[in-house]
């Protein structure tokens, strides 16, 4: 992939997430949605978690405790923090450069970037599509998220992570391209 991944780029996406989880409703949080293990408040704790997981990760901090209940009674203002831990994280100095090892294999802090953001992304649809709150997620970084994840994914096993891609027509936003490799039906019905 010789597109940049930048810090910009995780801000970028990560704001409408949050403005979508803001607007989430008390009756939505039990939703389901396209993953079909979680409902809205379990895709966004996976949000939080894994960003959490992340920042751990480059700053070579603790784990955050398997399991663990990291929304507490405010998802919206955990979000934001992890979101924020998370850029912090990224913006150090040479973090994009340097390798990070993980259960999956190593990859440099720019490929965990770009595995972040297509992550991000993905989940930024399923919850747009749990609660039908619009979402304007960054074309551009979706096209980048998908050839990303399109080389990456294919020499990895998807058992447990994620389900065969699915049909989707090639003049499709790029986010719901996204979602289709990534497993997703889409549309999606409930």
């Amino acid at each position: 992939m010789t597109t940049a991944v930048s810090v910009e780029h995780l801000a970028r996406a990560c704001e409408p997430v949050g403005d979508l989880i803001a607007a989430i409703r008390p009756e939505q949080w039990k939703a389901p949605t396209p993953c079909a293990e979680w409902d809205v408040r379990g895709v966004v704790e996976h949000l939080v978690g894994m960003d959490l997981v992340f920042a751990a990760m480059i700053e070579g901090g603790p784990m955050p405790p398997r399991g663990a209940d990291c929304l507490g009674d405010d998802p919206v203002r955990a979000y934001r923090a992890s979101s924020a831990a998370l850029g912090t994280a990224f913006a150090g100095s040479g973090v994009l450069q340097r390798s990070f090892p993980s259960r999956l294999g190593t990859a440099t802090g720019a490929e965990r970037l770009q595995i972040r953001l297509y992550d991000l992304l993905a989940h930024g649809w399923d919850l747009a599509q749990a609660t039908g709150i619009p979402v304007r997620l960054p074309e551009d970084l979706a096209e980048q998220a998908l050839a990303f994840a399109e080389v990456q994914l294919p020499s990895q096993n998807r058992t447990g992570r994620f389900a065969e891609p699915q049909p989707v027509e090639h003049t499709a936003p790029a986010v719901d391209r996204l979602a289709a490799f990534l497993g997703r039906p889409v549309p999606w019905q409930r």
